[in-house]
């Protein structure tokens, strides 16, 4: 399944998305928002990888809350205006659908986006063990052992593997990596994953490796001041 948004400030659009994603089975609608920064909100609580999105909105822009992102999930941008199609293809959109667009259209787009996303679940194919998993790197099958991971970091459709010895970049998701890490990892920010043990500091609003400080999101706070207590 492929968590998306559909993004639109006009209720009527909104409710032809929402019509359309419904009739994809791959598609799973996290929610419909009539604004970008209702969506915002939602994509630090969800992990997002497909978002419909209105480029003409009041407050900001569909293309102002992209370029807001810390990561950019693939997007298909949705428009009754044509002269915006050469700027949403700037930021590298799936696709461009002029309103009003048929299901015919709207599915091709799907298609295109779920191709793309089946080719990075692909290549950042991930084979594991008990003691070490083996991810792909560029060119490379690169071994990495759990007990020598620091921290992970997200950077938009990548992760970097912080370890002892070496750092790994793989095509993958956070969620998909955090699926396969052992119980000592905890994610505490939407871009941050830790190994619990190795924390030496705690700070209202930090962790520190060592000599690494990582920011604690407020979403994932609970959990970790809750594993904390435990401890």
């Amino acid at each position: 399944m492929i968590n998306c948004l559909a993004i639109d400030d006009e209720p009527l659009a909104l409710d032809v998305l929402e019509d359309f994603i419904e009739k994809v089975p791959f598609l799973k609608l996290i929610k419909g928002c009539t604004s970008a920064m209702e969506a915002m909100e939602l994509m630090h609580q969800h992990d997002i990888e497909l978002l419909f999105l209105d480029i003409q909105m009041p407050q900001v822009s569909g293309v102002q809350l992209l370029k807001s992102l810390n990561y950019q999930p693939l997007v298909i941008f949705t428009t009754a205006y044509s002269d915006y199609a050469l700027e949403g293809f700037n930021l590298d959109a799936v696709d461009y659908l002029l309103k009003p667009f048929t299901f015919e259209r709207f599915l091709k787009a799907v298609n295109k986006a779920s191709h793309l996303i089946n080719l990075q679940h692909k290549n950042g194919e991930v084979v594991t063990d008990k003691e070490y998993m083996f991810v792909k790197s560029g060119y490379d099958t690169v071994k990495v052992k759990f007990n020598e991971i620091l921290y992970i970091e997200g950077l938009k459709d990548y992760v970097k593997i912080h370890t002892t010895g070496k750092t790994v970049i793989a095509l993958m998701s956070m969620k998909a990596l955090e699926d396969l890490l052992p119980d000592n990892f905890i994610r505490i920010h939407r871009s941050y994953i830790i190994d619990f043990e190795r924390v030496s500091l705690v700070q209202k609003r930090k962790v520190f490796m060592d000599t690494v400080e990582i920011p604690i999101g407020e979403v994932f706070r609970e959990a970790f001041m809750q594993r904390l207590s435990r401890h």
